[in-house]
């Protein structure tokens, strides 16, 4: 009898996770089809891959998420109708086209929190990387923080100032999901790298701003793509070799 028990408890908890997980997944396929959404990030879908990707990272729709360096919002617009109802989305640095165009318009009235706007991060002169100023977000006990495609923007120091960043606004046991092109390990600068960036060297640092590896996903890795060329040259474009670490917070 026991034994049945056990089974049918089992059972029942295996439908109830499926059952939670098919609910994040409807709430993100509902974003991706959802009318305000421009055509243009429609058809980024299939080489993006966001459902895949933020089940990968570890999203449910009860987090307190932070979306760092939004840019025009391909993510936020995911993001915040999923997280309207039990969570938070939270967007930090680099938010102006975010405010402008998201922020407030149908679909988007009461869910995308500003904080950390552009005003310290910038790109010193003659400077072909942008830096960043930043002791705090002014977001605590976060579940998890992302950035796609923004950390080869930064320079050293702000790549320390991100990850400094990230790791004071997650509570402990939180995630940082970061996602950017593939470089060549140890490979120096140049002209076609400069969107480029080492996996390696990138997983070293965030280490060291106190962060635990916890995995990788090949879900954007592309092998048609040689990582010999711009990240904006027609041959790439599109179809970038990615690399997409995930970390916690001890």
């Amino acid at each position: 009898m026991f034994k049945f028990l056990a089974v049918g408890v089992g059972l029942l908890s295996a439908a109830l996770v499926s059952a939670a997980d098919m609910k994040l997944e409807d709430k993100l396929e509902k974003a991706m089809t959802a009318e305000t959404r421009p055509a243009g990030e429609l058809s980024r879908d299939r080489n993006r891959q966001p459902l895949e990707t933020l089940q990968f990272l570890g999203l449910k729709d009860s987090m307190k998420v932070v979306e760092l360096i939004p840019g025009g919002g391909w993510y936020t617009r995911l993001l915040a109708p999923v997280l309207a109802e039990k969570g938070e989305l939270i967007v930090a640095l680099g938010t102006s086209r975010v405010k402008n165009n998201i922020q407030g318009s149908k679909g988007f009235e009461n869910n995308i929190k500003i904080v950390a706007e552009d005003s310290k991060m910038y790109r010193p002169k003659d400077a072909r990387l942008y830096t960043l100023e930043m002791d705090s977000l002014g977001v605590k006990n976060a579940d998890m923080v992302l950035t796609f495609r923004n950390y080869h923007n930064f320079d050293e120091v702000g790549r320390a100032a991100m990850n400094k960043g990230a790791f004071h606004a997650l509570k402990s046991g939180g995630i940082y999901g970061v996602v950017d092109h593939t470089r060549r390990h140890m490979e120096s600068d140049s002209r076609e790298n400069r969107r480029r960036f080492d996996a390696v060297k990138a997983i070293k640092e965030i280490q060291a701003a106190g962060f635990e590896f916890v995995d990788f996903s090949d879900l954007h890795a592309r092998a048609d793509d040689e990582l010999r060329y711009e990240v904006g040259r027609k041959t790439v474009t599109g179809n970038t070799d990615r690399w997409t670490l995930k970390f916690r917070k001890p």
